[in-house]
């Protein structure tokens, strides 16, 4: 790669940080820069420098540009056998922490996570609970607000939870108000705002994959400190914790982090 090309990379991403606040610094760089390049010859643009200034005019490419960074890809209960052994194993753990429940899901895209989280606390009834649901991308938060999925988002919900939490709109699924009613949606950088504490748990499925390792090690370092004692982390299939007990967790099933403290019992 020419030093033209790497000028015209770096400039890209501080003009982003500046309107935005979204470092594309903290993620991997081949994956980003032909994402990027990409994006910009299908608008015509020769460099990142023309696809900037299309950016700054059009802000319908704005949108799309930022849907496109942020990979707004989900579904309900992704990664179905994960979200049994949460519903199995680790949230009567976490219950007995006592109530309500504190959760946060980070990198909430369109609402996919948020409302699946939520049917399961809601079959936990008469456990209290508040879902955090948080994403950097403003547009996708409207769109998760108004809680509509299409039928391939639902592959992973049973017929009876279907008809218990969701509207049936022609081709479309829409959540139940009593569905969204323990949930607040938020913006959130996760790599520039400040974290809230006191979760209970702690969702971050597929949002770090595209991270650089520094980027994820000061992420979960983060998760670490706003967790409870007892606290779990989820993350996505992809994205294993490798140096987990470095950071301070440890692991009672694959992909599930725990903030260590006693009284909670191990998974069988």
């Amino acid at each position: 790669m020419n030093s033209t090309a790497i000028d015209d990379y770096l400039w890209f991403c501080e003009r982003v940080l500046a309107k935005t606040g979204l470092d594309l610094r903290q993620y991997k760089r081949p994956q980003m820069e032909r994402r990027l390049r990409s994006m910009a010859e299908r608008v015509g643009a020769r460099d990142l420098q023309e696809y900037w200034a299309v950016l700054e005019k059009d802000d319908r490419q704005f949108a799309y540009f930022i849907d496109r960074i942020t990979i707004n890809v989900s579904e309900l209960f992704r990664n179905p056998e994960k979200f049994e052994e949460l519903r199995r194993v680790i949230l009567p753990q976490l219950r007995q922490l006592g109530s309500p429940l504190k959760v946060w899901s980070a990198g909430c895209s369109y609402g996919a996570e948020p409302y699946s989280l939520a049917i399961l606390l809601e079959e936990m009834r008469p456990l209290t609970y508040h879902i955090l649901a948080t994403d950097v991308d403003e547009n996708i938060l409207n769109k998760a607000r108004e809680g509509f999925f299409a039928p391939e988002d639902m592959r992973h919900v049973s017929p009876e939870w279907r008809q218990k939490y969701f509207i049936h709109h022609g081709d479309r699924y829409q959540v139940k108000p009593e569905l969204k009613r323990n949930i607040t949606f938020r913006k959130h950088n996760l790599l520039a705002d400040p974290f809230d504490t006191g979760f209970h748990l702690i969702v971050c499925r597929n949002v770090v994959i595209y991270f650089t390792e520094d980027a994820k090690d000061r992420l979960y370092a983060r998760f670490f400190g706003s967790l409870v004692p007892g606290g779990v982390l989820f993350v996505g299939s992809t994205e294993r914790i490798f140096n987990y007990r470095e950071l301070g967790f440890e692991m009672p099933l694959s992909f599930f982090y725990r903030k260590p403290a006693p009284g909670i019992r191990k998974a069988a």
